[in-house]
């Protein structure tokens, strides 16, 4: 091999090297993506109606994409997080309105989290909710511990490793037992099938873009990669971001796909499989107990890491909309004790994350609105203003997103 080629490839692994070590924000983030609400949504929409959903993933995931980018972009340009954004431009009851609304959203993020925790909890332990609740608030809390006292990068390192046990819990039902291959592409064509189908499909997608995600991602970026200025370093972290963002939505896509293939595979015409303790009954019973165990594995690391990126995010918001800096643990605790009372008096596990995705998508415009304006302010962001198109597409993206979740609190209140 000649000294140039030699030389070429390890500038290339430099690079390699030198980008591989600026991603991770969009991980922590891409957590939110695959939390047991997703779970819950994902199997139902597959065990309901078989791949008819699949170009819901898709193009939920293709939306998350864009708004991940904007809210780090927003982050990384003006050092700003989108919640102290909100707080710049706003009046003190505007922003103290803007709060309670956005601490509601949280508890209700944390009551989905928690409640899959537990649930996971009793598939493999057969502990009671209640005390796998607590278990998940505990552990939740020691993973904050790591980034209250290590930093961001050791805290990114954690979530990161409990993505990819996720990742490895749902996509092994798919491996075991491969899906229709038509069958998934004939579900990439954009369909309904009635008032439950456009109501799972608003579920998938108010699960998907999730509002902690997009308040969080902004904060995650600016702290990780601080406010470069305008020039060569700018252009490279923006371009590196949108790596980051490029890489964690396929992983939290390929992994939301895997959750409804499998339902679409598995549990299509089998009864008793509208909860997640009989989806994985379920399972066990067609792909073995194997199968069961790593679906039971994923859905316990997906309530862990999302309910602690969920109290981050919350503690990520009320510092920058009331400039007030709450513990991480203070924080833990507040949206936590919500959760466990719920567990306490018994209400159905499965029916609680339902209520949860509806608080949920009320929260979704009142985080998407204000990042496309922002990012589409010429004296806010400079010359990384968003492009004529950039702002068309997130535009007509939050408007689909937040019709969707009005048509999901429509149906679920009426019943319809």
């Amino acid at each position: 091999m000649s000294t140039t080629l030699v030389e070429s490839a390890r500038n290339a692994t430099t690079r390699a090297r030198s980008v591989s070590v600026l991603l991770g924000p969009a991980f922590v983030a891409a957590i939110a993506y695959v939390d047991p609400g997703n779970v819950a949504s994902n199997i139902s929409a597959g065990a309901q109606f078989g791949y008819l959903l699949v170009w819901v993933i898709v193009m939920a995931n293709v939306m998350a994409g864009l708004v991940q980018f904007l809210s780090a972009k927003l982050g990384l340009v003006t050092g700003m997080s989108l919640p102290e954004a909100v707080r710049s431009k706003s009046s003190r009851p505007v922003r103290l309105a803007y709060w309670v609304q956005a601490e509601t959203v949280a508890m209700a993020t944390d009551l989905a989290e928690v409640v899959g925790g537990a649930i996971a909890l009793k598939l493999l332990f057969d502990l009671p909710l209640l005390v796998g609740g607590v278990i998940t608030g505990v552990v939740s809390m020691a993973l904050l511990l790591v980034q209250n006292q290590r930093g961001q990068k050791p805290f990114e390192r954690v979530i990161t490793g409990l993505l990819a046990i996720i990742a490895i819990g749902f996509l092994a039902s798919v491996v075991i037992s491969p899906p229709s291959i038509s069958g998934t592409v004939g579900g990439l064509l954009p369909r309904f099938q009635g008032a439950e189908s456009v109501l799972l499909a608003a579920a998938m997608i108010g699960a998907t873009v999730m509002p902690h995600a997009v308040y969080l991602h902004s904060g995650l970026a600016r702290d990780r990669h601080g406010q470069p200025e305008v020039g060569p370093m700018r252009t490279r972290l923006l371009r590196v971001t949108r790596y980051d963002v490029g890489l964690a939505m396929v992983l939290a896509g390929t992994v939301n796909m895997a959750m409804l293939l499998m339902a679409a595979n598995t549990l299509r015409g089998r009864e008793n499989v509208d909860t997640l303790e009989g989806a994985h009954a379920a399972v066990g019973d067609a792909l073995g107990p194997v199968a069961a165990l790593l679906l039971a594995i994923g859905l316990l690391a997906s309530g862990l890491a999302s309910t602690s990126v969920g109290a981050y995010a919350g503690a990520m918001i009320m510092e920058g909309l009331l400039n007030r800096k709450i513990p991480l643990l203070v924080r833990r605790l507040v949206t936590l004790i919500p959760a466990i009372l719920i567990l306490a008096v018994g209400i159905d596990p499965t029916r609680a994350l339902i209520i949860s995705q509806v608080v949920l998508s009320f929260g979704i415009p009142f985080a998407l609105i204000p990042l496309v304006r922002f990012t589409s302010d010429r004296i806010l962001m400079g010359a990384d203003v968003n492009h004529r198109v950039t702002t068309s597409l997130a535009w007509l993206v939050a408007i689909i997103i937040s019709l969707l979740n009005v048509a999901l609190i429509y149906l679920t209140v009426t019943g319809d």
